[in-house]
């Protein structure tokens, strides 16, 4: 599909939880192994970005704003990494303002450098006057993220900002992902959706150390990553039958976490693991850290009578409200 050449163009594209798996979309996992699987779905808070020619009448050719502003002259000069690089990518030529924004803070483990990654592609495309597949945005940002900045990060974020939904994606060995979506009846999501609270930690933290340190510790963990790439398939088998058992979801859910926390140190804090414990023991009937760890937003699924005595335990930790988003990244203004 093609756009009349916008000089304007606006997208939105979901963060995400993932509820199993994760870590299993590490290539060095899935390249070991059969396949990685991940049961993730996108949420309704997003990352926004914006694409414009620049006016001629500023000094500098380029202006990149997110946490802080940019402006250089030169592609090669920007130093938000996703940015320049994007930019190199599709062979975008200054003049041109990128501006991006979020709902939720940075590297709170909601996938959302991936989401920008995602939706700044989206916005580059259709500056170009092209509208892309899914598929193709996804597979982008991976390229991008994973070969071309090294980050030592899986392809979930990319997939679930893309696709959006609930959806189990499998990594294969060569890297190819599948994405099945998860088949739900009789209100089965928003039964999920209406016992879960999250809350944010306070902490944010560095992905990469996280990661590198799990990434290590593959071959000696597999045993572990194997158990939670099952939980995956097992949790789609859960949310299918058309009548949610909250208590075995959060069962798998506290096991999951539990198989996480050891795959590295720094997965889980002092705080992080007494908070959880907190939550447990006021009712909530599994959860987890989401992202890599160290910080970020703590999931728990909790039957209605107990979410007040859940959120009386977390001692004033900020919650925020999320439901289930079926939108992947989206063009919102394009002119």
């Amino acid at each position: 599909m093609k756009f009349a050449n916008p000089s304007y163009v606006l997208t939105r594209t979901p963060l995400r939880v993932s509820f199993a798996g994760g870590g299993t979309d590490l290539a060095a996992f899935y390249e070991m192994a059969e396949y990685g699987a991940v049961l993730s779905t996108a949420i309704n808070k997003y990352i926004y970005v914006t694409v414009k020619r620049h006016s001629h009448v500023f000094n500098e050719p380029i202006r990149v704003n997110y946490s802080r502003s940019e402006e250089v002259h030169r592609i090669d000069e920007i130093q938000n990494n996703i940015a320049r690089e994007c930019l190199r990518f599709l062979e975008i030529e200054p003049p041109v303002y990128i501006s991006t924004v979020g709902d939720l803070p940075a590297s709170t483990g909601l996938g959302g450098s991936s989401s920008f990654a995602v939706g700044l592609l989206n916005a580059l495309h259709a500056f170009r006057g092209e509208k892309i597949s899914a598929g193709q945005l996804a597979e982008e940002a991976c390229h991008i993220e994973i070969d071309v900045l090294k980050e030592p990060i899986g392809k979930q974020d990319q997939y679930a900002a893309a696709f959006g939904g609930l959806n189990l994606l499998r990594f294969k060995p060569g890297g190819y992902v599948t994405v099945e979506p998860v088949q739900l009846r009789n209100g089965v999501l928003s039964a999920l959706f209406g016992q879960v609270l999250m809350f944010w930690t306070g902490h944010q933290r560095d992905t990469n150390s996280v990661l590198a340190e799990q990434k290590q510790n593959t071959p000696q963990k597999s045993d572990s990553l194997f158990k939670m790439r099952d939980q995956a398939r097992q949790l789609q088998n859960l949310l299918s039958n058309g009548h949610l058992n909250c208590v075995e979801f959060g069962r798998i859910l506290d096991e999951g976490w539990n198989l996480k926390r050891c795959l590295a140190s720094a997965i889980s804090t002092d705080d992080i693991d007494r908070w959880y414990q907190l939550a447990r023991e006021a009712g909530a009937l599994g959860g987890k850290l989401c992202g890599a760890g160290g910080g970020g937003f703590l999931l728990f699924l909790v039957p209605p009578s107990r979410q007040e005595q859940v959120r009386k335990a977390m001692g004033g930790l900020k919650e925020i409200s999320v439901e289930a988003e079926v939108h992947g990244s989206q063009i919102l203004f394009a002119e």
